[in-house]
């Protein structure tokens, strides 16, 4: 087995140097735990950036793509494939929703989001409605049109010209969605929990306000639900918390457990909004996705998972609010988030990105970073109390060590 020095070497040679991983490279887990190639072991609460929806290697998961590779693993979209036609039932069993869109993430999603609005909008006679709006410091994806409703200036960084059209307005401020909202906007997005903007909440009034004005005005309104989704707050979905439903939806990430998966999920009303030959997807929906896709759901419902998210997560933001009540640890500043979608504010004078790396490499735990200052916590769903408790006692240990 090559050495974690010798693999980084050759992908500094070999990859574009856009990513700035850690020098060790990492080979195997389950649950959630992980190790490099070197048998160095890590407690992972990064969790994928809250993909690993039923952590690492689980057997049932990995059973089910195994035997579906061996079957049939792609056919297109010139063709139905069982357990797209599955997952799809699935989700609309699960979800308010009534019709399924599958890509292979959740950029792909968003960008599936925002051509429907807009041919939906053609397909009615409104082909004057092709305005879009967004929040600030939200996080949409890296696509051009997903990148273009991302409300973060430094991911436009040498990329422009974007989608035009696109007007982003504070998150949770209703006077301004009010203000930016008119004859000529063809959706709303927005997350119900910012999840890269720094695990930000959507407040309840604030989301009903949003729904109203669409109502009002004709827009249609989608949650991104990509990072939100599939459990991870606690509910299947995050928009469930304010009772909010909108006309659509976005998912990826815990879709297929660690495989390539997104959709969206629309009301009925919208079904003819991508006729035939207005999108597509070569990959996406193909058997073996689907696949991976069912067995993350029947993981759900035969492990209570999403209850388990809901119970370790209040677990785990207890303890977060503990460190930022303990006196020890004044670089803790606020605890924030939904279910096991979790972080602890750091203080401003407190290099977010070194207590990252010092939690990486002195405390063998994988966390990440959301909205700059944020240390984010994301283990997969089956986490249990045990893995709570050492995951808060590592990071309490280290910010017990940490100025602010």
């Amino acid at each position: 087995m090559p050495t974690n020095a010798e693999l980084v070497a050759k992908a500094e040679r070999a990859q574009l140097p856009n990513y700035r991983p850690p020098p060790f490279v990492l080979s195997q887990g389950r649950g959630c735990r992980v190790e490099d190639v070197e048998g160095n072991a890590y407690l992972d609460f990064s969790g994928g950036i809250a993909v690993l929806s039923v952590g690492h290697a689980h057997p049932v998961l990995t059973a089910a793509i195994a035997e579906q590779a061996g079957r049939l693993m792609h056919t297109s979209n010139l063709f139905y494939s069982q357990t797209s036609i599955e997952l799809a039932a699935e989700i609309t069993a699960r979800t308010p929703f009534d019709r399924v869109y599958f890509a292979n993430s959740g950029a792909e999603a968003v960008e599936a989001l925002l051509k429907l609005a807009r041919r939906w909008h053609f397909e009615h006679g409104r082909p004057e409605r092709t305005d879009l709006v967004a929040m600030h410091k939200s996080f949409h994806g890296r696509t051009m049109g997903a990148l273009s409703l991302t409300g973060q200036p430094k991911y436009h960084e040498g990329m422009a010209p974007l989608v035009p059209g696109v007007t982003h307005v504070p998150f949770n401020d209703l006077g301004a969605l009010e203000a930016a909202v008119t004859d000529r906007t063809a959706m709303v997005l927005m997350e119900p929990l910012q999840g890269e903007g720094g695990l930000v909440i959507g407040e309840t009034a604030y989301l009903e306000g949003a729904r109203r004005i669409c109502d009002e005005r004709g827009a249609l309104l989608f949650f991104d639900e990509v990072q939100t989704g599939y459990g991870r707050t606690g509910r299947f979905l995050g928009a469930e918390h304010s009772g909010v439903v909108p006309d659509g939806c976005s998912l990826a990430k815990g879709m297929g457990g660690g495989f390539p998966i997104g959709a969206i999920a629309v009301t009925e009303r919208l079904a003819d909004g991508l006729p035939p030959g207005s999108h597509a997807s070569t990959f996406g929906g193909n058997p073996l996705a689907c696949a991976a896709g069912l067995a993350v759901l029947r993981i759900l419902d035969d492990e209570g998972l999403v209850e388990n998210a809901a119970r370790m997560g209040q677990r785990l933001g207890e303890g977060l609010e503990a460190m930022v009540q303990d006196a020890a640890m004044p670089a803790a500043v606020e605890a924030r988030g939904l279910g096991l979608l979790r972080g602890v504010r750091l203080a401003d004078s407190v290099d977010a990105r070194e207590v990252y790396g010092r939690l990486r490499d002195e405390q063998r735990t994988l966390a990440s970073i959301a909205g700059g200052t944020v240390l984010r916590l994301a283990p997969p769903l089956n986490v249990t109390a045990d893995e709570i408790d050492e995951a808060l006692a590592k990071l309490g240990a280290l910010l017990k060590d940490v100025e602010a």
